[in-house]
């Protein structure tokens, strides 16, 4: 397992939201986290309807309220928790998750060799 800094828990308002560019062995992966209620979910940064990103401004990943993940593309909404899509186009389906450690005060990606 390969870990990559993303950045200090304290970055990350709770609710908030973080995007984040990666380059990895396997190529470019694009993401974001979510802190909510103490917990830190990672996501790929691809709606499962089209494969757009999810932001249109950098970093809004969240409704007004800080419940859902929002697609700016189409209005979806997701649970924070399991990246399911709760209402929209792709309802049912879910983002992509990835793992994420926090250690230390830090938070990291964990990906797995290739």
């Amino acid at each position: 397992m390969n870990l990559h800094r993303l950045c200090a828990t304290s970055d990350l308002a709770d609710p908030g939201s973080r995007g984040f560019s990666l380059m990895l062995d396997s190529g470019p992966l694009n993401l974001f986290v979510v802190h909510r209620g103490g917990q830190f979910h990672a996501w790929r940064n691809s709606c499962p309807h089209r494969g757009t990103p999810l932001d249109w401004n950098p970093d809004e990943f969240l409704d007004d309220e800080g419940e859902h993940i929002v697609c700016a593309t189409h209005g979806a909404l997701f649970d924070i928790e399991n990246g399911i899509c709760l209402m929209g186009p792709c309802s049912g389906q879910g983002l992509s998750p990835l793992k994420v450690l926090e250690e230390n005060g830090e938070l990291f990606l964990e990906v797995d060799p290739d």
